[in-house]
């Protein structure tokens, strides 16, 4: 048994005991409540025979956690970005590749919004028309300026790394965002998010932009900033920030796996 002295064999052996000891005394709980429950439930002849203890099902996990995740780029950007919508009202708005559960969920609660995914849909969500397309490919003539908004949130990252079945493209990003731009009416809003942090490729999920880059693409494509927010490293959300030239050298602090959320406006 020499080799539980390695130091490393017992700290994992120590886990072990540790996770045994914790899942044996949830367990123990568990058959002590159970037990509790049937008592009570037999004082009271109505209830017992209205419901009948069935299969056991323990979930022994939840007893401390919080009443729920308000955190994560997803949370802070579909909330933020379906407010902002609130307030603008547009007359027809165009999301791209969007979380249905998130984003689009919010949105269809108090206004009709176009969907178009690469992926399939299958289901008919109440105020949400959608539309199958990929939009790395060119998007037709109907569709030009047909939309005074539109948004895309931690979408266009993925575009060209066939994370979705799309082409590998290294310029899939770009040509998504010309195609977005091509059915934005002039002085129309996009509403943006990517990862923000270290510019890289994090092959095949995503790409990951700094700001100075982001800041000279949008100049490119005449895009001009109304409001900026972005997600930090430690998932702290701050909003309406203020574009400084020495924040944005320094990415805002944001070295990881950040996000960036924008509010833009085509200005040509």
């Amino acid at each position: 048994m020499g080799w539980v002295k390695n130091p490393p064999m017992k700290k994992i052996l120590k886990s072990i005991n540790k996770r045994t000891w914790r899942k044996f005394r949830q367990h123990l709980a568990f058959k002590q409540d159970k037990k509790k429950f049937a008592a009570m439930l037999l004082r009271d002849q109505p209830h017992h025979t209205a419901w009948p203890l069935a299969e056991d099902y323990p979930i022994m996990d939840e007893k401390k956690l919080t009443s729920g995740d308000a955190g994560g780029h997803y949370f802070h950007q579909d909330l933020l970005v379906a407010q902002w919508l609130f307030k603008n009202k547009p007359r027809r708005h165009l999301d791209v590749g969007s979380r249905i559960d998130g984003f689009i969920a919010h949105v269809a609660s108090y206004r009709e919004i176009d969907v178009m995914d690469i992926r399939p849909q299958k289901k008919t969500i109440p105020n949400v028309r959608f539309i199958q397309r990929d939009l790395m490919l060119p998007i037709k003539t109907s569709e030009r300026e047909k939309f005074d908004s539109i948004s895309c949130l931690h979408t266009l990252e993925h575009f060209g790394l066939g994370r979705y079945g799309d082409t590998i493209d290294p310029l899939g990003d770009k040509k998504g965002m010309a195609h977005l731009l091509a059915m934005l009416q002039k002085n129309g809003y996009l509403y943006f998010s990517v990862p923000m942090g270290k510019q890289r490729v994090a092959y095949n999920a995503h790409r990951i932009y700094n700001a100075t880059y982001l800041l000279d693409w949008f100049k490119d494509m005449k895009l001009k900033v109304i409001n900026f927010s972005y997600v930090d490293d430690h998932d702290n959300l701050h909003k309406n920030v203020r574009l400084a030239p020495q924040k944005i050298s320094q990415n805002y602090g944001v070295n990881n796996y950040g996000c960036a959320i924008f509010q833009l406006q085509k200005t040509a």
